[in-house]
């Protein structure tokens, strides 16, 4: 698999993301095959479940984990293909779609916040709190002031969750207009897949140049050391699995986690 060095696809704190920068496709220096990138999923499946099951048992520290990116860009694949061989416990994932009434009437992280992963828990956003300085701003809904109100909004909440022991991982899944083209239509011809297909996602596919920007403004102001984002090529659909499960066991091995030690003094005990 791909260089475990994933500094070339992190966005620097204060720096001016611009996403041309990023390729959608896998690096052609050093490109895994195919059967590399399934045996790297497989190994980080493994490490994963291990790593995930001491975070659960300690309930010491917690993970979020934030899937942005356009439509068709893997946010459900992503999700089912690397935590398929993780045991439930202390795990979950969240939609967040359309806020309903009560929600909208609330501050906009309130329904957020109620979904954030506490310590012992590894949690999983298809989509997330930052849908409301994305869509809401390309669509004119909030204006530059409240835009900017939010990433400060966004980034003391954050810093909240570190605070609290809660590490926080942004991947932003990086397609390509033309490889959107042929997943929407994909989609288009499997009628199984149907109910995938939103106007929203032909609309948004026109206003590609505002959504970009959208998405360069926002990583760029809320990019942290202790709440970073990267920029996953999501051309790709193995490398970008791969790509993921690698960040996410990197970021649990760096929390130095450790088992809870016994309740009671085993050496005492005779089977």
């Amino acid at each position: 698999m791909p260089n475990t060095d994933y500094a070339p696809w992190y966005v620097s704190p204060k720096s001016k993301c611009q996403l041309s920068d990023f390729d959608t496709e896998p690096p052609a220096e050093g490109q895994a095959s195919g059967d590399e990138l399934e045996e790297h999923l497989a190994d980080m499946g493994e490490k994963l479940d291990k790593l995930q099951s001491t975070l659960h048992a300690a309930k010491t520290r917690g993970l979020l984990v934030v899937f942005q990116g356009m439509d068709t860009s893997g946010k459900d694949g992503v999700i089912r293909s690397v935590f398929t061989h993780v045991s439930p416990l202390g795990v979950r994932a969240e939609a967040f779609g359309v806020p309903t009434d009560l929600e909208g009437r609330h501050d906009f992280l309130w329904r957020i916040h109620a979904k954030a992963p506490a310590r012992g828990e590894m949690v999983i956003f298809n989509r997330s709190h930052y849908e409301d300085v994305l869509v809401t701003r390309v669509r004119g809904m909030i204006d530059e002031a409240t835009c900017q109100q939010r990433y400060d909004n966004i980034l003391h909440f954050e810093s909240l969750l570190h605070n609290a022991g809660i590490s926080v991982l942004k991947c932003y899944l990086h397609i390509s207009k033309s490889e959107q083209k042929k997943r929407l239509q994909a989609r288009m011809d499997d009628p199984r897949k149907h109910w995938k297909l939103q106007p929203s996602d032909f609309d948004d596919r026109e206003l590609w140049p505002k959504f970009t920007q959208a998405y360069e403004e926002a990583l760029s102001a809320t990019s942290t050391p202790e709440s970073p984002w990267y920029v996953v090529p999501a051309d790709s659909k193995p490398y970008r699995d791969s790509f993921v499960a690698g960040l996410i066991v990197q970021t649990l091995e760096n929390m130095k986690l450790k088992p809870p030690k016994p309740s009671f003094d085993l050496s005492k005990v005779k089977l």
